[in-house]
């Protein structure tokens, strides 16, 4: 009965999707009528407490810091000089600049934790400055909506805090043990873009001229000011001296006084810069609230835990039970953000991944790509509505552009699930064998 009523919803989503209903208030609806029809609870309370709580969050005070600085970066010029400081080293390497979509997003991620301020503050420098120099808009649009998740999966993540709590387990192992995943997902999307380039090279730009080692560390002097405000951020957040909100409040000084000494910053894009990180930030907060309350209508209902009951009544092997959750948190994925996800599944699947005997912290960064593949898949894969909101095109024309770097994810978790040690190693290294 309740997973009939899930996918009543989901059609509902669906369609009011297609008549171009803005997403936040799509979400909002559908959450609206689960409460109304489907529970005996009052959706207009909870419609206002969702709103208030999903948004007043010192946390989410990164976001539209982060995205100011990505608007700075792109408005003064700044993100200019950094392509033509990196494009002489990069020259060799099949795909060249466009491997700067999964470098920056691994990067940026490692600083903000979090997917959609990763997505919009690396697509809003990148993607510009790929089309002006004549890069294939459907490859940039695809590896930047997948490489733009990074930022749940390096270290450090709301996203991995949230399942260590739930799973009682060690935060720092958590950390530890998402940085060989992320190196080697980054690999995998590296590398698929090599590969398109050598296959369609008369779709990619001529090469840059060739320049001497000395012309290219004199082209390189460009990335110094910004390369430092990164090590910087970094530097400040790993020390311990500076939560994510406070690194991302750095950041937009430190853009702002970079532009400041090139004479590049000018009160016209000062402006425009903060007007237009005022509407992505507002665009991306309305979804969340929308989420947010779709997501008390789920809880509610009971959708979520009745699947993964449904899936313990199975009585299936490890690897069967393995590949039945991850059909499970795909289809969760569709309604539900990465940490209500993970919140309201949480007290019935770690039981059975414990009696299964899998390890909780390989565990964590299963569930954390899961999440990353939940990002980009429709209908609300949260990083195609930040680039849809962009870019202007049609979020079934980003997730379409995606679905190749979709595959380098799914490689990833059979990986990691085949071989566990890619998780497990580091932590195991670092702090010794965990006892249990």
């Amino acid at each position: 009965m309740l997973i009939s009523i899930g996918a009543l919803l989901l059609v509902a989503m669906l369609v009011l999707l297609a008549s171009g209903v803005w997403i936040g208030i799509t979400l909002g609806l559908t959450g609206w009528i689960g409460q109304a029809f489907f529970t005996n609870t009052p959706p207009g309370m909870n419609l206002f407490s969702a709103f208030w709580e999903s948004n007043v969050s010192w946390e989410l005070a990164a976001l539209p810091l982060f995205v100011w600085m990505g608007e700075i970066l792109f408005r003064t010029k700044l993100s200019e000089q950094m392509f033509s400081g990196l494009a002489p080293w990069l020259n060799r390497v099949p795909g060249r600049l466009m491997h700067t979509t999964v470098l920056g997003c691994g990067v940026f991620g490692s600083v903000s934790g979090s997917s959609a301020a990763t997505c919009a503050t690396i697509s809003k420098v990148a993607l510009p400055e790929l089309k002006r120099r004549g890069y294939n808009e459907q490859l940039a649009l695809g590896s930047l909506a997948t490489a733009g998740t990074l930022g749940i999966l390096i270290p450090p993540s709301i996203t991995m805090v949230v399942y260590a709590v739930a799973a009682d387990a060690s935060i720092i192992r958590i950390f530890l043990a998402g940085f060989l995943p992320s190196f080697l997902l980054m690999a995998l999307f590296c590398g698929y873009i090599a590969w398109w380039s050598i296959r369609n090279k008369h779709l990619m730009p001529p090469p840059e001229p060739k320049t001497t080692f000395a012309q290219k560390m004199r082209a390189s002097a460009s990335l110094i000011p910004c390369a430092l405000l990164i090590v910087f951020i970094v530097w400040v957040l790993i020390a311990g001296w500076a939560t994510a909100t406070e690194c991302a409040a750095y950041g937009v000084l430190g853009s702002l006084a970079i532009a400041a000494a090139g004479r590049s910053l000018t009160w016209a894009n000062f402006k425009a810069g903060l007007m237009g990180a005022t509407r992505l930030s507002c665009m991306i907060m309305f979804i969340l609230a929308g989420a947010a309350f779709l997501t008390k209508t789920m809880a509610f209902t009971g959708i979520p835990r009745a699947l993964a009951e449904w899936v313990d009544a199975m009585q299936l092997s490890p690897y069967a039970l393995i590949g039945a959750l991850v059909v499970i948190y795909l289809v969760l994925g569709t309604a539900l953000d990465g940490i209500s996800m993970i919140v309201l599944t949480s007290a019935v699947v770690l039981p059975m991944i414990q009696m299964a005997g899998f390890d909780l912290i390989w565990f964590g960064i299963f569930v954390v790509l899961l999440v990353e593949i939940a990002e980009v898949t429709p209908p609300v894969g949260f990083n195609l509505f930040v680039l849809q909101s962009m870019t202007g095109k049609d979020s079934n024309t980003i997730a379409r552009a995606a679905i190749p770097f979709f595959f380098c994810l799914i490689v990833c978790v059979v990986l990691i699930t085949v071989f566990p040690e890619i998780v497990t190693w580091l932590p195991d290294y670092v702090m010794g064998p965990e006892k249990k």
